[in-house]
C-alpha cells in the first residue's frame, strides 16, 4: 500500500481527533487541511515513525503546536460533551485522546508527543482530574474488601464526585441503586457473600443506564461471564492513577454517546 493509500486510510480517525481535540468540525478540518498542506511539500515528514499512521498524527501535532489559538472553538458549534474536553489543558488534553480515542499504545503516545512514556502516563491522570472535575457525577462502589472499598471512596471523593455508598453484597447494591441512581459504578466481581458484582450490574443496568468499571482480582471471570457492553475492566491491584484515568474516559465517552443518540431538535 503507498504511502497515499495509506495516510487517506487514516484520515477519517484523523478528523475524529482533530473534531474531539479543538471542539468542532469546522476547527478541526482546518488543522487537518494545514497538515495535508504540510505533507503536500514534504511527504517525508511521516517517515521514519514506527509506522505511517503514528507520523500522520505526528504531523498533526507539529501543526498544532504551531497555530495560535489552538483549539477555538466556532461559536456554538461544540456540543456541551465536545466543551468538556476543550476545556483541558492541551497537552494533558492531547494525550488522553491518543489513548483513550485513538487506541495508541503509551509508547506511540509518546512518539507522537515528542515525550517519555512516564510523561504519556503523567499527563492522562492530569487529564484525568481535570476532567472528572467537569463531569463529576454520582457513583455506588459495589466491594467487599473494606480497605479497597475506602481507597476507592477516597479517590472519587478527590475527582470531585459523590460516593453514594458501598455494597458488599448484590442485595446491598440493588437497595443503594433503589434510593438513587447512580452515574457511575465501580465493582468487584466477587463479592462477600460469594454472589456476583457482575450479576448484580446486569440487575442495576435493567433500570438504567450507566458506565460500568469492574476492578477485580479476577479478571477470567470477567472474559467468561455473562459482562454488560460496554464496561471496562482493572485488575487489582491497581494503581490509583490508572483508574482515575479510566473513570474519566467512561464517563467522557458515556456522555459523548448519549448525546449522540438524542434526536435532532427540528426548527
Amino acid at each position: 500500500m503507498s504511502t497515499a493509500e495509506t495516510l487517506a486510510k487514516d484520515l477519517p480517525q484523523l478528523r475524529r481527533y482533530a473534531r474531539a481535540l479543538s471542539g468542532s468540525q469546522v476547527s478541526g478540518d482546518r488543522y487537518i487541511a494545514a497538515t495535508l498542506e504540510a505533507l503536500v511539500e514534504d511527504p517525508g515528514v511521516v517517515e521514519g515513525y514506527t509506522s505511517q499512521r503514528v507520523g500522520l498524527y505526528s504531523a498533526f501535532t507539529r501543526i498544532w503546536g504551531s497555530i495560535d489559538l489552538n483549539g477555538t472553538p466556532e461559536p456554538g458549534a461544540a456540543s456541551p460533551a465536545d466543551r468538556h474536553i476543550v476545556g483541558i489543558t492541551p497537552a494533558p488534553r492531547q494525550a488522553f485522546l491518543l489513548t483513550a480515542l485513538e487506541g495508541f499504545a503509551e509508547e506511540e503516545t509518546a512518539e507522537i508527543l515528542s515525550v517519555s512514556v512516564p510523561e504519556v502516563r503523567q499527563l492522562v491522570e492530569d487529564c484525568g482530574r481535570e476532567l472528572a472535575a467537569e463531569i463529576a457525577t454520582d457513583v455506588l462502589i459495589i466491594e467487599d474488601e473494606p480497605m479497597i472499598a475506602m481507597e476507592l471512596e477516597s479517590l472519587m471523593l478527590g475527582l470531585g464526585h459523590r460516593v453514594i455508598g458501598i455494597a458488599r453484597t448484590r442485595s446491598e447494591a440493588l437497595l443503594l441503586a433503589g434510593s438513587r441512581a447512580p452515574g457511575l459504578i465501580l465493582a468487584d466481581i466477587r463479592l462477600a457473600d460469594m454472589s456476583s458484582g457482575m450479576d448484580a450490574v446486569n440487575d442495576l443496568l435493567k433500570s438504567f443506564e450507566v458506565p460500568v468499571i469492574f476492578i477485580t482480582a479476577y479478571p477470567e471471570r470477567y472474559l467468561t461471564g455473562e459482562r454488560p457492553e460496554p464496561t471496562f475492566l482493572i485488575t487489582k491491584p491497581f494503581e490509583p492513577a490508572m483508574v482515575s484515568a479510566v473513570v474519566s474516559q467512561a464517563l467522557f465517552f458515556d456522555r459523548k454517546a448519549k448525546r449522540s443518540r438524542r434526536p435532532a431538535v427540528q426548527a
